[in-house]
């Protein structure tokens, strides 16, 4: 399986920089950390616009940087696409002509995309005689990351393409974000601080605090390690990947296998691919299944492990929803609940969540 690999090295007065990761060149690849950990450097090294000492970088075949040898391909030949945080189009051109400054870069014989294509996969195609002043912030991130693959890269690079917008907006903007990651087989490498893109977007992700790498590996796996939950303001989570099978009574009905989830109705048609993240603070445990509840997720389950939680009397228990055949499961338990129940691995237990609690 294709690789890209990376190892970068920085010291900069207080702050060291020191990442060696190989990341999957298919799908997304999150960074993730408070700001100032590093994320844009590493996108910036990868783009070739900073060169950093004692580093490498390597794509699947191709070597971009390796300081052993005193190689350094410069940006313009990496075939690199990057998104800022500030979609930086050319004010005296039109959309079209924005987008036709990148697409006249590539040879006819080496474009790997339609021109048409893309500008459908982003909805701008009714777009394409307006200014740049003329749209919204999220319009003008949809031409920028347009113009971006537009120069057929083999990597796109993104530093927070979200951060300029408001919540509404970055809500309008993430189904567009989860098109390219189904319809388009080009490695994305995605920095972000927002707990929300990461849960959406991410299929590989990188932890990182100060400079380093924490965690790092597939989103499930890495979010169901204890580890991650003091990296995550917003506490400890887990993700179920699911597909719409029904709605009724205000309820959307989910399912993953055996495993039958019901939320509050959203507005998805049947046979939608859903993600969603579970806080292990809304999951209880109960040894017996309840039988008249407010409670509409009651799902048998087995303890996997137990571990300290950030306070100091509260735990984090590890689940295998229906036993060992459906996805596991956080939930985050004070130390007095989890004496009372007697749990330890290996124990059946009844996992109970909202509707209201899946997001």
């Amino acid at each position: 399986m294709s690789e890209l690999k990376i190892r970068f090295k920085r010291q900069l007065r207080e702050f060291c920089l020191d990442v060696d990761e190989s990341l999957p060149a298919s799908g997304i690849s999150v960074l993730f950390g408070a700001s100032g950990c590093g994320k844009t450097t590493i996108l910036r090294a990868l783009a070739g616009l900073e060169r950093l000492p004692n580093s490498y970088c390597q794509l699947a075949d191709h070597c971009w940087q390796d300081e052993s040898r005193r190689l350094f391909v410069p940006t313009h030949r990496r075939a690199i696409g990057y998104v800022f945080q500030e979609a930086s189009l050319f004010d005296h051109l039109d959309v079209r002509g924005n987008l036709e400054f990148g697409w006249r870069q590539v040879d006819r014989t080496q474009r790997q995309s339609r021109f048409d294509d893309i500008c459908q996969l982003l909805g701008i195609e009714d777009k394409l005689k307006r200014r740049p002043y003329s749209l919204s912030g999220g319009e003008r991130q949809r031409v920028a990351i347009a113009r971006a693959l537009l120069t057929s890269p083999e990597l796109l690079l993104m530093d927070e393409p979200l951060s300029a917008l408001d919540l509404a907006r970055k809500r309008e903007f993430l189904p567009y974000l989860e098109r390219l990651h189904r319809e388009l087989k080009i490695p994305i490498v995605y920095v972000s601080h927002a707990p929300e893109e990461v849960i959406r977007l991410a299929d590989h992700l990188v932890l990182m605090e100060q400079g380093s790498v924490r965690l790092s590996g597939p989103l499930q796996q890495t979010l169901l390690n204890v580890q991650s939950a003091h990296l995550f303001a917003d506490g400890a989570s887990s993700v179920i990947n699911a597909v719409v099978t029904g709605h009724h009574d205000g309820l959307t009905e989910l399912s993953n296998g055996k495993v039958i989830l019901y939320l509050s109705k959203r507005d998805l048609s049947v046979g939608t691919p859903i993600r969603c993240r579970i806080f292990a603070s809304d999951v209880s445990i109960s040894l017996t299944q309840a039988q008249d509840s407010s409670i509409l997720n009651r799902l048998p389950a087995k303890v996997v492990s137990i571990d300290s939680a950030a306070n100091a009397d509260e735990r984090l228990v590890r689940l295998r929803l229906h036993h060992d055949e459906g996805p596991e499961l956080l939930a985050q338990l004070s130390g007095y609940s989890c004496r009372h129940l007697k749990l330890a691995p290996n124990l059946h237990v009844w996992a109970q969540l909202k509707a209201v609690a899946i997001l």
